[in-house]
């Protein structure tokens, strides 16, 4: 990204942003609600109106047509048909993105919904619906995979599962942009972004992060950041 530059409503949410996310790697994206972290995804994917600036995405222009097969997203609320089965709803996108059927079935796999594919979404917890999204993300193979707060709501032992998969997914060389508001969620990344006022106020590994701030735990070195940066303003 060079000089992003989004206005909502009349209101500027993301000011002149300059930004390199790196490849292959699991990228955390923090910051308190309203700092322009679902509009940042929304420009990176190419569905956020009044943007300015250059983002390249894969070598491209975000938003692209010759992206939509190669980029996953997912938002914030599960974007499935509630009264579909996961696999009928997987069906259903499958054909949409224009990949083979049996890219339905490796996708259930690889999400764990084997045991509950063909039960219908609005039966499903929360996190069987959040893993429906994240295979409709999947379907294309993406090399790239945009996840807004995909852990939200979420109990510990299934935002672990989700975790790994999403380390799983870096290994083989695709790249995540992760959004929370979880702080001991920030320590799964391997780089962090921290935004506030629609502004980068840090970019660093988590380990880099607890070093520069000496804080003890993730929670207290954003604290550190933001104080430094009220001070600075």
């Amino acid at each position: 990204m060079r000089g992003l530059h989004v206005v909502r409503g009349g209101n500027v949410v993301i000011h002149d942003m300059d930004l390199d996310i790196a490849a292959g790697r699991v990228t955390g994206l923090f910051g308190p609600s309203g700092c322009g972290k679902t509009t940042l995804m929304r420009s990176i994917v190419g569905s956020q109106r009044e943007v300015t600036g250059e983002i390249t995405v894969l070598g491209r222009r975000a938003g692209a047509a010759s992206l939509r097969s190669e980029v996953g997203y997912v938002t914030q609320a599960p974007s499935v048909y509630t009264d579909l089965t996961a696999r009928e709803n997987l069906g259903y996108f499958a054909r949409v993105v224009g990949v083979p059927a049996t890219r339905v079935q490796e996708v259930i796999s690889t999400v764990g919904l084997g045991e509950h594919a063909d039960r219908p979404t609005q039966h499903l917890s929360g996190g069987q619906r959040a893993r429906v999204s994240l295979g409709v993300a999947l379907l294309g193979t993406p090399r790239l995979l945009v996840l807004d707060e995909p852990t939200v709501g979420l109990d510990p032992l299934i935002r672990q599962e989700l975790w790994a998969e999403f380390h799983r997914l870096a290994s083989e060389g695709v790249t995540l942009l992760v959004s929370s508001h979880v702080m001991d969620e920030a320590a799964q990344c391997d780089d962090l972004l921290l935004l506030r006022d629609g502004r980068v106020v840090s970019q660093s590994s988590p380990a880099q992060l607890l070093a520069q701030t000496g804080a003890a735990d993730m929670s207290d070195a954003f604290l550190r950041i933001i104080e430094r940066d009220e001070v600075a303003a």
